[in-house]
């Protein structure tokens, strides 16, 4: 397919205004919602093959998150797109105000491969909203689901309307070249980079999901079971390869070894004494990513785990102790099953930890201290987190999802998702019945006291 073709066309077919009443979008929804259900094995076994997921993990971080996303956007679409009315300012007598979301037009929206099915249909499906055209450009690093997501798009959509591009780093730079009028992005900073950098050449807007070091912190007052019990959850699920897995536990000195020791337990039960042979472990994405993930590990530090199998890229659940901020596990975002242990005392030490690093995707505390608590969320910048869980706060429609700094810039799930892709108006509607004389010239020192008792 030839890339700058199908940019054009969109462009036209978005000019037409062939996506801007809202019974269209409702159709496409509804029309994507189908064909995500119609396609549902193909869609699990896509996801088994570039990932080992099992089919509840995969329904439940990838299938389930997409379907609510659509449902959501269809229950509120109309809301969302109606203009609103805002108080019009005394000076602007006699006049109404309003508020009106338009589309961006045609938007380019690129996936990463670790979640390569919900991390492309949710902002798509949000894009569609929001009333966009957009070409859609899934990971080459899960090629069987990416295929699947081509196959389901090109059945389900007018190219002109919504257009897949296949294909690897070639793909990807003459992609970046055009010309859109909105990039969505998700994926690693440096290519996050690179993407804004083309961007800021047309001036045009991004939205940036990025990733980092996101910390646990796991206090003396924390329920220790429960935590390790939520930590390794959101720390292995997908063998670690999420965006907003813990990427290392600050855990207070006194509560250390019963720490490790309740994380080991919640590991085994969770995947057996041998992951390896768990059917349903999922593996790393590709031998490359296998050895960088390897060349973290000091062997010295490994309490727990530590084996792999290279030829079915698995690497078990590792948890390394006596770890420093000197250690090269700690250069780096991790994205595979390895979770660093460090002891803390006080704020200070947390605070000095995280400041080690660029601001953080997702933070998560475990703990009662609410004066700590609240010291945390409101002093330190991170994305975005939980209190005594992990990750479940992207799950949900009803709040957005997003990073800051060099964790990312914009926010999208649910409202904020309908509106990340789309440009708000403010309108002012002026009464032509009276045309109030004050603000015209020429100016005096009567006009000048009158205006200094409406603008204050």
């Amino acid at each position: 397919m030839n890339i700058q073709e199908t940019v054009q066309k969109q462009k036209l077919y978005f000019q037409k205004g062939n996506t801007f009443p809202v019974s269209s979008r409702i159709k496409a929804l509804k029309a994507l919602l189908a064909a995500v259900n119609a396609w549902e094995d193909k869609i699990l076994a896509a996801l088994r093959s570039d990932l080992n997921k099992s089919p509840a993990e995969a329904y439940m971080t990838e299938i389930g998150m997409v379907k609510e996303e659509i449902s959501f956007q269809l229950k509120h679409l109309k809301k969302f797109a109606a203009k609103k009315r805002v108080k019009t300012p005394l000076a602007q007598f006699k006049a109404k105000s309003y508020t009106y979301p338009a589309p961006y037009g045609v938007v380019l929206i690129m996936s990463p491969w670790n979640y390569p099915f919900q991390l492309t249909l949710a902002p798509l499906a949000d894009a569609i909203a929001a009333g966009n055209c957009a070409v859609v450009k899934p990971s080459a690093y899960a090629p069987k689901t990416a295929q699947v997501i081509a196959d389901l798009l090109k059945e389900t959509f007018d190219p002109d309307h919504i257009a897949v591009i296949l294909g690897g780093r070639a793909e990807n730079t003459e992609l970046i070249q055009q010309k859109y009028d909105m990039i969505f992005f998700t994926g690693g900073s440096s290519t996050g980079r690179v993407v804004a950098e083309a961007a800021a050449k047309n001036l045009t807007p991004v939205v940036l999901e990025l990733g980092g070091k996101s910390p646990c912190i796991v206090n003396e007052d924390a329920n220790i079971p429960l935590a390790a019990k939520r930590i390794a959850f959101g720390k292995f699920l997908n063998a670690g390869q999420t965006c907003v897995a813990p990427d290392y536990v600050l855990v207070h000195r006194s509560v250390h070894a019963a720490f490790l020791e309740a994380l080991e337990t919640h590991i085994i039960n969770m995947y057996g004494e041998n992951a390896l042979t768990n059917p349903d472990y999922p593996k790393i994405v590709n031998a490359k990513h296998f050895a960088r993930i390897l060349s973290l590990v000091a062997p010295d530090k490994i309490v727990f785990g530590g084996d792999s199998d290279e030829s079915a890229l698995k690497i078990a659940p590792t948890v390394l102790d006596g770890v420093t901020f000197t250690d090269r596990v700690m250069s780096e975002e991790i994205f595979g099953p390895v979770l660093p242990v460090i002891e803390f005392e006080s704020y200070g030490q947390i605070a000095a930890a995280i400041a080690h690093h660029p601001t953080p995707l997702a933070l998560y505390y475990f703990g009662k201290d609410s004066d700590l608590k609240q010291r945390i969320l409101r002093e330190i910048q991170f994305g975005g987190g939980c209190v005594n869980d992990t990750i479940i706060h992207l799950a949900t429609t009803r709040m957005g999802f997003g990073g800051v700094g060099e964790s990312g810039m914009g926010a999208y799930h649910g409202e904020r998702g309908f509106f990340a892709f789309s440009h708000v108006k403010s309108i002012v509607e002026k009464s032509t019945a009276i045309d109030i004389q004050l603000r015209y010239a020429p100016y005096n020192d009567k006009k000048t006291a009158q205006l200094k008792k409406f603008l204050r």
